[in-house]
């Protein structure tokens, strides 16, 4: 178990994270969401140690982790930590850098221990080039492979996906996070990818200007968002008055994902087309209604300046309306 007690930090008078309270058990996968600069990497260098927290206490089990302050070398044995910069050795082979961390008195081990972690990051072909020669997305890759060497307790990802093509990303993801289940390693990934959070994360974590403000299971924070802001982090978001819906609430901001917006002979909006992308299996029309944007999806094309009617299932305005009154 890792706990978080009410962590704050700030660099100098700057507060970064105010009071996050965290428990996370061994083996789940947390996401860590939020706009840039909410403090999603200052959690995780947090965590690893390489900053001590201004109030409260992390905890591996019931054993406080200390900081910089209390340790020469920061970091733990049992955790590893992937960064944005990758910290690799340019002149040296990508299996060499796989195997840094690997005893040398077993070469024959430490050379199939390194190339099965090369097969797991897809770069086994890529074992004997020189770091230096690899592209940004490959570095990354074996960053990973890296950081798993030595099979850590906790793993910390600092966008690990962010250098990496999209055709190659998916089959990473499903491959790294499928390995990580199987060893019962705890993962915590800070991310702008919603896929990320939606697919492979047991929890989202919700940071917004160092304020946790939002934690659960990814589905029901998607299907049930408090707030715009956690909507518009899992995907385009139509942000409306409650009051369209039932003029006597109170006004209030609620969230209509465009999927859930389906063309009919009538609706509760009438938009008029101004755009419409298209997305692979279906279109992403921008419309307009009473002056604002609206967005929603259409299986096919729709003419510009072509007006329609918007209908929205009665459970999903039945429940949002619920969470804008709650809220």
């Amino acid at each position: 178990m890792l706990t978080l007690n009410n962590i704050s930090f700030g660099y100098d008078k700057d507060v970064v994270l105010k009071n996050i309270h965290l428990n996370i058990p061994q083996g789940n996968h947390v996401s860590i969401i939020g706009a840039s600069g909410c403090g999603k990497s200052t959690l995780l260098k947090l965590i690893y140690g390489l900053y001590t927290p201004l109030t409260g206490s992390i905890l591996r089990n019931e054993t406080q982790l200390l900081g910089p302050d209390f340790n020469i070398v920061p970091g733990e044995d049992f955790m590893k930590y992937v960064a944005q910069d990758f910290d690799l050795m340019p002149y040296t082979t990508a299996q060499e850098n796989v195997g840094k961390y690997l005893s040398n008195f077993y070469p024959e081990e430490k050379k199939q221990r390194s190339l099965e972690l090369l097969e797991t990051v897809e770069m086994v072909d890529f074992s004997n080039v020189k770091v230096r020669y690899l592209s940004g997305g490959q570095q990354q890759r074996i960053a990973l492979a890296r950081a798993l060497a030595r099979e850590p307790e906790i793993l910390l990802l600092d966008e690990p996906f962010s250098h990496i093509d999209n055709f190659q990303k998916n089959s990473l993801r499903r491959k790294l996070f499928a390995y990580l289940k199987e060893k019962n390693i705890t993962c915590l990934v800070a991310t702008h990818d919603s896929t990320d959070a939606l697919s492979f994360a047991d929890h989202a974590v919700v940071l917004k200007q160092g304020e946790l403000i939002a934690n659960g299971a990814p589905q029901i924070l998607y299907e049930n968002p408090p707030t715009p802001y956690v909507a518009s982090l899992f995907d385009e978001v139509n942000v409306l008055d409650s009051s369209i819906f039932d003029p006597k609430l109170y006004t209030k901001d609620i969230c209509i994902y465009p999927h859930e917006l389906k063309i009919g002979a009538t609706g509760i909006f009438r938009v008029k087309i101004i755009t419409s992308y298209f997305k692979g299996n279906f279109w992403l029309i921008e419309s307009k209604f009473q002056g604002n944007t609206l967005f929603f999806e259409n299986e096919t094309f729709l003419k510009k300046d072509t007006t329609h009617f918007l209908q929205v299932n009665e459970a999903i305005i039945k429940k949002r309306l619920q969470l804008s009154t709650d809220s």
